[in-house]
Formats: C-alpha cells, structure tokens, sequence
C-alpha cells in the first residue's frame, strides 16, 4: 500500500487505506507505527470493510514538526481525516489513542459510527512520585530509546506475534530518527484529562478490548471494566494477553470485532 498523507497546520500525517466497505480508521498507541494493526486491517479487509491506518504525530511517516502531540491533539487528527474522507467511520484506538478516539467521537459525533478501545488508556490513571521519577529517568537520553525497546517487549507477555524480531527492529530504526523519540516522550508528559473529560458527550457503541496481563495497569480487567461502564459500552477481556491483544492473539480477538462493529453497522 502507498502512503497518503493529510495536511494539518504544522506538519502531514501519513496513513494507508486498503479494502471497500464500511470504513474503518485505526490509530495506533505512543511509540508504535500504524502497522501494529496489519494483522487486525487484514482481517477486516476481508471481512468486507475499508480499512485506514494512520501514524500518530512524530511517528512512523508522519511529520516531526508539531508542538502539540497530546491526545486531544491526536483526536483532531482522526477528526481531519474523517472530513478528508468524508465518511462516518468506525474509530479504532491503541493506549493513548484510546483517547484519542474518545475526544474525536465527542467533537464529531455524526461522523463517528462507534468505537473500539484496545488497551485504553483513556484518563491518567495514577501511578506513585518513584515510578514517575523512574520514567523521568530511564526515558532521558542516552538510554531512554534501549529502555523503550525493551519495555515494548514486556507488552506482549503470552505470545509474541512471528515477525517480532523484524517489527521491532523497524520500529527502533523509525524512533531513532530525528524527533521521533521526542514526540514519544511529549506524549508520554500528556495529560488524558481533556479526554477523559468528554466521556459524557460520547454516543457512539463501544467496544473495550483488554488484555488482562497488560502490564500497563494495576488491575488490567478493573480498569477496562470502569472504562466500559463509563461509556456504556461492551467489554472484551482476553485472558493472557497483553497490552496489545489485537496483535498477540489476532484469530481471537480479531472475530469479536469484527463482529461488533457488523453489529453496529447493521
């Protein structure tokens, strides 16, 4: 697939479009590139929909220029290109951008047919001043980018997709490049709560997808079942996953949504 790119204010975003049907825009999590989602837009490319994957600002083949890479800011992107595209799309979002997909489906409620939350990070869940510190730390140069790497792997705890070694090496490449490991760090200093502030304007069906090994949170299963609640949305635990269910365990995960997202359409 080509890349496309999106115009915005201070820079491009790159995304691909595969497949016919129904539209599908996937968002990826901070330090990953949009092809974490090849396994899952493979199979909804089959499953009958057009599938969209974009990179988040300052990652992948997306511009390094832009001074703001909070989530809000993510959630105007994904909105820009729902009105480039000019059709109401279901909105996938990884981690942050969980958030990401909140905030745009509360600016644009019309043009947002449902969400699907994998790993959601959507609000600043709380976490003690020594992990803070420690994040402040092992995410300074020169060693922040090595720590990321190896953090990243500890994301998959069950199974590690086949073509790991590979994807990682590229995903180290791209965040080696010149303000790539700076976008990472901005967002990882970006508060949630603009998003998590609009919780309540979200109409559209939503589907929670959580692993519940996802070394992100305290209590994984907990956090997800707030999440869902809140939005009064489904819930999805995959026992033994990780913090990307989607990719660990695709033939499983994959189905559900496909799935919800047919029901949802109908």
């Amino acid at each position: 697939m080509s890349t496309l790119f999106l115009e915005r204010p201070e820079g491009r975003i790159a995304y691909d479009l595969a497949g016919t049907g129904p539209l599908v825009v996937c968002v990826p999590g901070m330090g990953d590139l949009r092809a974490e989602y090849r396994f899952l837009a493979e199979r909804l490319v089959a499953a009958g929909f057009r599938v969209a994957t974009m990179d988040v600002r300052g990652h992948g083949e997306s511009d390094t220029t832009f001074t703001d890479v909070s989530p809000a800011a993510v959630g105007s992107d994904i909105v820009a290109l729902l009105e480039s595209l000019d059709e109401p799309a279901f909105v996938v979002g990884t981690s942050m951008a969980a958030a990401a997909t909140v905030w745009a489906a509360a600016e644009a409620p019309r043009r947002v047919l449902g969400l699907v939350l994998a790993g959601p990070f959507v609000r600043d869940v709380p976490v003690s001043a020594f992990v803070r510190g420690m994040l402040r730390v092992l995410l300074a140069r020169p060693w922040g980018r090595a720590f990321w790497m190896r953090y990243y792997a500890s994301l998959y705890p069950k199974a590690k997709p086949a073509d790991f070694d590979r994807y990682r090496d590229a995903l180290r490449k791209n965040l080696s490049e010149p303000g790539r490991f700076n976008a990472l760090r901005g967002m990882i200093r970006a508060s949630k709560q603009p998003c998590e502030a609009r919780i309540p304007d979200v109409r559209a069906p939503t589907l929670v997808v959580m692993g519940t090994r996802d070394p992100d949170f305290p209590d994984a299963a907990k956090e997800a079942q707030e999440i869902a609640a809140r939005l009064h949305g489904e819930l999805f635990l995959v026992d033994g996953a990780g913090h990307y269910p989607h990719a660990e365990m695709p033939d499983v995960v994959a189905p559900r949504i496909v799935s919800f997202l047919k029901q949802a359409h109908a």
